[in-house]
């Protein structure tokens, strides 16, 4: 593995059929795509919506000096901007709705269903450059569309906690997380790499309903024998973590940015 940008891969996939890709080309957000907003359900879309911007054929998710906590009420002083493919929840006040992460969680604004890009198993893959800084986490992740409870576990190609970043080398976090779904097991790993991830690098899973393989820059890192059984949807989102969590000592700076260079999604033939 290198600490310098990592190539992109062709956009054809042997073996493989495109069936979602987004090379972030022209100035305007796809909404055909992409949802900008994260879990509005537990808040609203007015306070969960992501700040970014797109150009030179990147998509730049930020954190800005002026952004608000995105949900007060149960993630604290926590900001995010966050893209997802799908949106699910209950009605009001219930506390049905996608990736429920307090107990306490209810319903704040009713969603209306969409799935925009909700696939069953597939060869998913984002080229990105991460955040080193020690206030922020950045990650793509994919979770259970969850219009059934126990349909809400998660398959994580790339997660960095920004302190986690240091001397051109890093931990990352990757696997499977259960949640509620009773027929995984967690199944998440922090493991160190040789790689500078504020530069560009490739993170990949092929997920079939044998299990999830998990790849950096077209290497395999780990293979797992569990599988959801459900579709998911794409999440892609940066935080800010207040100092306290992070243990960062380290005053934010803003803006502060996860570069996205393109994802695409393959389906087996």
């Amino acid at each position: 593995m290198s600490n310098y940008d990592f190539p992109r891969n062709d956009l054809e996939k042997e073996g493989y059929t495109l069936i979602f890709h987004d090379d972030f080309e022209t100035d305007k957000l796809d909404r055909a795509k992409w949802l900008p907003y994260y879990l509005p359900q537990w808040s609203n879309r007015k306070r969960s919506e992501a700040n970014y911007t797109i150009a030179d054929s990147q998509l730049i998710l930020q954190i800005t000096e002026d952004q608000l906590p995105w949900c007060l009420e149960w993630n604290g002083d926590v900001k995010v901007s966050n893209l997802q493919t799908g949106v699910f929840s209950g009605p009001l006040g219930s506390a049905h709705g996608q990736h429920k992460f307090s107990s306490d969680c209810l319903v704040r604004e009713e969603q209306p269903v969409e799935q925009l890009f909700t696939p069953q198993y597939g060869y998913f893959e984002l080229r990105a450059k991460g955040v080193g800084n020690p206030n922020n986490v950045c990650a793509f992740w994919m979770i259970g569309f969850e219009d059934l409870p126990n349909r809400s576990g998660e398959i994580c190609p790339f997660e960095l906690k920004g302190w986690n970043v240091e001397n051109g080398t890093c931990t990352l976090g990757f696997g499977i997380h259960a949640f509620g779904d009773p027929l995984l097991e967690e199944e998440f790993f922090e493991q160190p790499f040789d790689i500078d991830p504020t530069n560009y690098h490739v993170y990949a899973v092929d997920w079939t309903d044998q299990g999830v393989d998990f790849y950096i820059d077209n290497k395999l890192i780990h293979r797992s024998k569990q599988s959801p059984k459900y579709p998911m949807q794409l999440m892609l989102n940066i935080y800010e973590i207040p100092s306290s969590e992070s243990g960062s000592r380290t005053a934010p700076v803003y803006p502060t940015e996860f570069a996205i260079d393109y994802i695409r999604c393959y389906k087996k033939m």
